[in-house]
């Protein structure tokens, strides 16, 4: 196989010449450029990548480490993707299933100079661990942190549930039952004050269950068994996420049940099974969070200052409410 020694000899140029046009350096002439060029693709030459990567003191290769995939993560991964690849960065995913020890792996990666920085979607390992490592690198989160070592692209969901609450009591709702996400999540404890701040501004009466760790559609769908089972039912629910409200409107289809007739359902995120349930929703700017995510560590990257795109939530109403 070729080396760049035996390129240089035959174009009659320094091996330090033939760096310069691997490495798109100015400083070459076009005519010593494109000779350089046709001997490389007649040896069939190809860089060794991680020499250049150890030269220019990075990879171009950034790290996505999230626990599972669901359908918020697919849209964050392929809006951050498309940002990263537009400015010449692969993209590598680390799926957790909550083991601390395969995220250590690509913190580990990134101490050793294999990733120029990471997006910490959902983690696995606590904080104080992770920021340990944002001295090799940028470390970006989409969860919601207030940390002066990890930025993060988080959006205060108080607001986005204020919003949903107050479209539902307009339409009439008053018996409303909020389901919510991980038990344990800033973004629910937020959910919870929003809901309860609701509750005391409209001196509403409610005695509900409170339903937290509601997440897929399986959860809809024994929420709907429950509210079928309910003498005093809620005449709406406001559902972690639209997969939960679509399980909860498939499973009452099946008991000859009508949403809104019924019930008033709204999700949240605003994904594709929203449009396809005609579900009232949260629409949630994931992508360009995404976007903003890319923007951080580019920045820290580069030492630049590029804006960020201003985030708000907004309301999708369709015909479950």
């Amino acid at each position: 196989m070729a080396n760049i020694s035996e390129i240089a000899r035959l174009a009659g140029v320094s091996t330090a010449t033939i760096s310069r046009v691997i490495n798109r350096h100015p400083y070459v002439s076009e005519s010593t450029r494109k000779k350089v060029i046709e001997i490389m693709e007649q040896l069939d030459y190809v860089p060794n990548g991680n020499a250049i990567s150890l030269k220019k003191g990075a990879t171009c290769l950034i790290g996505i480490v999230a626990v599972a995939f669901n359908p918020l993560l697919i849209r964050f991964m392929q809006a951050f993707t498309q940002s990263a690849e537009k400015h010449g960065f692969n993209i590598t995913l680390f799926i957790t299933n909550g083991q601390v020890e395969k995220e250590l792996v690509a913190l580990e990666m990134l101490k050793r100079k294999q990733l120029d920085a990471i997006v910490c979607v959902l983690r696995s390992n606590e904080w104080k661990v992770i920021e340990s490592y944002t001295k090799y690198g940028p470390i970006v989160t989409w969860q919601r942190l207030e940390n002066s070592y990890i930025p993060s692209v988080f959006m205060d969901q108080y607001e986005a549930y204020r919003i949903g609450l107050e479209h539902l009591y307009l339409k009439g709702y008053r018996e409303i039952l909020s389901v919510y996400p991980i038990s344990n999540g800033l973004n629910t404890k937020e959910r919870m004050r929003a809901y309860a701040d609701f509750i005391t501004k409209y001196k509403l009466t409610v005695d509900f269950p409170n339903f937290q760790d509601m997440i897929y559609v399986r959860d809809g769908e024994e929420l709907a068994k429950w509210w079928i089972a309910q003498t005093n039912r809620p005449d709406a629910i406001f559902c972690a996420n639209d997969e939960v409200a679509a399980g909860f409107i498939a499973e009452l289809r099946r008991s000859k049940f009508s949403v809104p007739g019924d019930v008033g359902i709204i999700g949240f995120d605003n994904t594709e099974v929203a449009h396809l349930f005609d579900l009232t929703t949260i629409h949630y700017p994931v992508d360009q969070q995404a976007e903003n995510a890319f923007t951080i560590i580019q920045n820290m990257l580069d030492t630049t200052t590029k804006e960020l795109i201003p985030l708000k939530y907004t309301l999708v109403e369709r015909q479950s409410t």
